[in-house]
């Protein structure tokens, strides 16, 4: 036999642990220190400037 379930107290359990993902997300996101904010958004900026510099650069080859 299949295991009856209620639907009312499965749907509040799923919202229960949806918010408290969302919940752990804020804290690590809002949590941080100002310091450690700076230094991601300097090391994602170096990333950014990194990447770009290995782009290709478009030619202009109708120029011949």
């Amino acid at each position: 036999m299949a295991e009856i379930v209620n639907l009312n107290k499965a749907r509040k359990a799923k919202a229960r642990s949806d918010k408290e993902r969302r919940a752990e997300a804020n804290r690590i996101k809002h949590g941080t220190l100002k310091a450690l904010k700076q230094l991601e958004a300097a090391k994602k900026a170096l990333r950014d400037k990194d990447l770009d510099a290995k782009k290709l650069r478009e030619t202009d080859e109708t120029s011949d």
